[in-house]
């Protein structure tokens, strides 16, 4: 149903239609501030949109209160963005972004968050009505979390506003929910500060030497490899054939370390110290009748691996496994653990 309109309400769309093109410019243009300023400052998000107006739904919103408007100007949400982070605290980084960028319009802006109220619905998000300097057209910006968003989403696919009269037990399955979110919200915001920290200590600790009270973990195990910890036994290796090392992740040997029982970071070390001398026999015996020049930095974390399997008694079965573990469980591990196992089973440290 096409809207009918006042004769002040035609001119304000008459005017829409003359000025579209400068409001998609705006928009654009706004957007690739937002998106450039945002990746400097790091800042993750899950979304920038922006948009502006069709013409139908200005034509709706003047049908509904025209009169409103004394001009173009003062419809704020003809080029609207939405920026959606990932955790509460970021709303708040974002928002004083925006202020360094563009003039804001505190009058008409809005905090929904400081104004929400415990008898009121939905989810609440940071609208700021701003101008580019020098620009007398405004624009909206609405801030929010990843889950005010889903909120706002699912409110508006059910059909749901706040100024709805709704049956009692409605009203409580909406506050539940709402009351629930808020509070996912600002577990997320806390864990992610807590991690932060844990893992600021983890670096000190690492730092600091004491290995044996920091738990192995991804991010600890990380640390630790910035000490290089690998790389007196990889030289001593490339030694063999005056090969060069180029760089590879050792992340993917976590997994293996901790099924050989290794609990800390001081585990690793003392895993090193115990293990390095067969590991640089077992290089030998790979290398002596290659020429090989080139070899991954992974070498000698591998041979420490293989070396400690073999001194267990872990023999083809612990290769077929550790294999496994840092290639994935692909059909050749077995012909190479075999094939491993009866070149270097030779080696006095090997326990049959």
């Amino acid at each position: 149903m096409i809207p009918r309109l006042n004769p002040h309400g035609e001119a304000l769309l008459q005017q829409y239609r003359e000025q579209l093109p400068l409001l998609e410019q705006l928009s654009d243009k706004v957007y690739s501030q937002l998106q450039q300023a945002l990746r400097e400052q790091s800042i993750e998000l899950i979304a920038i949109e922006h948009r502006v107006k069709t013409e139908s739904s200005l034509a709706g919103k003047l049908e509904r209160k025209g009169d409103k408007y004394a001009s173009l100007e003062n419809i704020t949400d003809l080029v609207g963005l939405r920026i959606v982070t990932y955790y509460t605290d970021d709303v708040d980084k974002v928002a004083v972004i925006v202020q360094q960028l563009f003039e804001i319009d505190w009058q008409q802006s809005v905090d929904k968050r400081k104004v929400h109220e415990l008898t009121s619905f939905g989810y609440n998000s940071l609208h700021y009505i701003c101008r580019m300097k020098g620009c007398s057209v405004p624009f909206e910006i609405q801030m929010r979390t990843a889950l005010q968003h889903v909120w706002s989403a699912i409110e508006h696919d059910i059909g749901y506003k706040g100024t709805v009269k709704l049956p009692p037990e409605y009203r409580r399955q909406f506050s539940r929910l709402a009351g629930m979110l808020e509070l996912a919200d600002d577990e997320f915001s806390r864990l992610r500060t807590t991690m932060t920290d844990y893992r600021r200590q983890v670096q000190a600790l690492v730092k600091s030497g004491k290995l044996d009270e920091v738990l192995l973990s991804t991010d600890s195990f990380r640390s630790y490899l910035q000490l290089h910890p690998f790389d007196r036994l990889n030289q001593r290796i490339a030694a063999v054939n005056q090969a060069e090392i180029f760089p590879a992740s050792l992340l993917l040997f976590l997994p293996a370390l901790e099924s050989l029982g290794l609990e800390t970071l001081g585990d690793v070390q003392h895993f090193i110290e115990e293990n390095s001398e067969e590991a640089y026999q077992l290089a030998i015996s790979q290398l002596a009748i290659t020429d090989l020049d080139i070899l991954s930095e992974t070498i000698g974390l591998q041979n420490l691996c293989m070396a400690h399997i073999l001194k267990t008694g872990g023999g083809q079965a612990g290769l077929k496994q550790f294999f496994d573990l840092i290639y994935g469980p692909l059909r050749g591990n077995e012909q190479l653990a075999e094939m491993t196992y009866e070149q270097i089973s030779i080696l006095p440290f090997v326990k049959r």
